[in-house]
């Protein structure tokens, strides 16, 4: 049992808890599947088998006893509420692998620098600029066919600027099935309620977040990489709380979604999006295990599903990079640079040092635009940010038009990141030494350099390519 379990079920107190079992299904075979459509169906069902079967005295078990639970299948677990007599029964069943936490997780979000009204569009916005999104965009590629998740603290689907680009939105009427989830339940005084049927957003962040990767107004404010994707998302946090059970409940959604007010059986997986932005993590210091999360992130890349996130603000220390998701490798984890190519000090650096499987995990991958970005906020403002919060999506943006651009290397991932990978561009600037190449790449602070989907997208459509495999480990890694 987690620590955190045996102090929170003390006495007569009960607990959230996460019962992880034993059995994983085995999805070594997917890889093998060209179509993603093939991939995200083979991986939901084998995942979706494997819980049924293995799941299912357990939830006997429980259903007998009058205990409430919640099952999930991307990650082979149940949330249950008990007190340490319950707990210490399920840690002594044969299926139970661990018992882990279910804190809330307060994220630290970034604060606005400034706001607007939308009057003060400059057009292209800087960092859209810098990792040269436009030179698609003359070439008639801006996203289009892809599709972005984003689980955050929601959005607002009628912002001028996200309007048009919402999935459930077909310029007349809103169908929100299989285009929305909210996983939250069970808060209090929340502005958006419980369960909201509608996308809706409680803080703000996930609204500037999608803006960054799909964000245009068609009045001038141009704050998106990808304006011609289309978006889905899923609410994670209640006024930037979140909780384990909260995210992997929007993963599960992301493998396959499903209608509002229905459940994981009826999900859909050939409605999946190809990429996600996750701008939060899960700190250990709120008691969440650093592979609670692990077994999802891993399913949605199996399924073709490219997970970008943001490498967090605690730099400029070495090791930062030391929260789910950021510190996986399954994970393509995104530092922050200002308008002058430098690295931004609150970037987490590696080694992704808290990563079990690799202590030595080579973190941030690559690095975005993340000082002032200014982006839409709920309600038709705007506002600037700072954060690895805000570079992320640039790059979930960018695989977008890399995908839109080059359908061949739609839902590789590994050939993706490798390509990001040595196209990037190294920063100028040194900066003190966390561990790996600071001439080239990649190293701890900047991995392998400010992106550039342009250089990216001319590498891949070079026919002298070399087709690079995706590292293994992060201290493994291909030349440039």
């Amino acid at each position: 049992m987690h620590p955190w379990v045996l102090a929170h079920t003390g006495g007569k107190r009960s607990a959230d808890v996460l019962v992880v079992l034993r059995d994983r299904a085995t999805l070594d075979g997917v890889r093998a599947l060209r179509s993603r459509r093939a991939r995200g169906r083979a991986v939901h069902d084998a995942l979706w088998e494997t819980a049924q079967r293995s799941q299912a005295p357990l939830r006997r078990w429980l259903a007998e006893r009058g205990v409430q639970f919640r099952p999930f299948y991307i990650v082979n677990a149940l949330l249950v509420r008990g007190d340490r007599h319950l707990v210490e029964e399920l840690a002594r069943r044969p299926e139970v692998a661990r018992i882990e936490a279910n804190p809330v997780v307060q994220n630290n979000l970034p604060v606005t620098a400034a706001s607007d009204d939308g009057s003060l569009a400059a057009g292209i916005e800087w960092g859209v600029e810098r990792i040269n999104a436009p030179s698609l965009w003359a070439m008639g590629v801006t996203g289009q066919g892809i599709v972005v998740g984003g689980q955050d603290t929601g959005v607002d689907w009628t912002h001028p600027a996200l309007r048009n680009g919402y999935r459930g939105w077909d310029g007349a009427t809103a169908d929100h099935d299989y285009n929305w989830h909210d996983a939250i339940h069970d808060s209090v005084g929340n502005p958006c309620g419980n369960d909201s049927p509608v996308p809706c957003d409680d803080q703000g962040h996930g609204t500037h977040t999608m803006g960054t990767v799909v964000g245009d107004d068609g009045a001038g404010n141009r704050i998106g990489v990808a304006p011609g994707a289309r978006w889905i998302a899923c609410r994670n946090m209640d006024r930037t709380n979140g909780t384990p059970a909260r995210y992997l409940e929007c993963m599960e959604f992301f493998l396959a979604p499903y209608p509002i007010g229905g459940t994981p059986a009826e999900g859909d997986p050939s409605l999946a999006p190809d990429v996600t932005n996750n701008s939060w993590s899960c700190p250990a210091s709120e008691g969440c295990s650093w592979d609670t999360l692990k077994a999802g992130v891993e399913a949605l890349r199996a399924a073709g599903i490219m997970v970008v996130v943001a490498a967090g603000n605690d730099g400029p220390a070495c090791g930062t990079v030391s929260e789910p998701p950021a510190l996986y490798q399954g994970a393509y984890t995104v530092g922050a640079t200002n308008d002058q190519d430098d690295l931004a000090l609150f970037s987490s650096r590696g080694p992704a040092s808290v990563n079990q499987d690799d202590p030595d995990l080579v973190k941030p991958d690559v690095v975005a635009p993340g000082v002032a970005v200014r982006s839409c906020m709920p309600g038709g403002l705007y506002a600037t940010w700072n954060g690895t919060s805000m570079a992320a999506p640039h790059v979930a943006g960018a695989v977008a038009l890399l995908w839109s651009a080059l359908p061949a290397l739609r839902h590789n991932v590994d050939a993706t990141e490798t390509l990001l990978d040595v196209s990037a561009r190294a920063l100028p600037t040194i900066v003190e030494g966390c561990g790996g190449n600071y001439a080239t790449g990649p190293n701890n602070s900047w991995g392998w350099g400010l992106v550039d989907v342009a250089a990216a997208f001319a590498r891949g459509s070079s026919p002298n390519l070399p087709r690079v495999p995706r590292r293994a480990s992060g201290r493994a890694l291909p030349s440039r």
